[in-house]
């Protein structure tokens, strides 16, 4: 059979068959005498379907390829020894995609449902922390916690809640650790 046969009987692209061919992960096939067309029989058809069926499971090309390899060469008992172990692989790497899928699922429905609540105002203070209120509470989503729920903000100084502020308390984040890691609490573009 010719590539565009071999192609639609695999369901892939001439394209791909060409790419697996010059990779040598596809056995060359012989040119016809007359024509010079590549001339492939059922077992290279066999041998991509295998290569294509493993490359859907996401097994890496390389591992795929030797598996198929020793398939199309009578090493089934290697490929049978090894595919499972690659399988595991595949199956853990899958799980903890689907965990962290999961988790940043959970993260976006948290912030939707924050951000559909009736705002509480956070002014722009300066540009140390976020520029308002949406920004704020993905950045305290990402440590934990926003900024206008949690309940440090019973306690945050008074000017991010837009009210004056007490002489040295720190307003901002990058204020609070500057303060916390310099001592100075007189420092700060926000003092009455």
């Amino acid at each position: 059979m010719r590539i565009g046969e071999l192609a639609r009987a695999v369901g892939v692209s001439t394209d791909t068959v060409r790419f697996y061919e010059r990779s040598g992960w596809l056995p060359r096939a012989a040119r016809g005498r007359e024509n010079g067309y590549r001339d492939y029989g059922p077992a290279d058809a066999e041998h991509l379907r295998l290569l294509i069926d493993l490359r859907r499971l996401d097994l890496p090309l390389e591992d795929a390829a030797r598996i198929a390899g020793w398939c199309h060469s009578g090493h089934c008992a290697d490929a049978s020894s090894e595919l499972p172990g690659l399988i595991a692989q595949r199956r853990s790497d899958v799980a903890a995609r689907v965990a962290g899928l999961v988790a940043l699922d959970e993260r976006l429905a948290a912030l939707e449902q924050h951000l559909a609540r009736p705002r509480r105002s956070l002014p722009v203070m300066d540009m140390s922390g976020p520029c308002c209120a949406a920004a704020e509470a993905v950045v305290g989503s990402a440590e934990g916690s926003c900024a206008c729920c949690s309940p440090a903000a019973a306690t945050r100084p008074t000017a991010a809640r837009g009210l004056p502020v007490t002489a040295g308390a720190p307003v901002t984040r990058a204020e609070a650790a500057l303060t916390q890691a310099t001592g100075d609490r007189r420092s700060g573009p926000h003092r009455s």
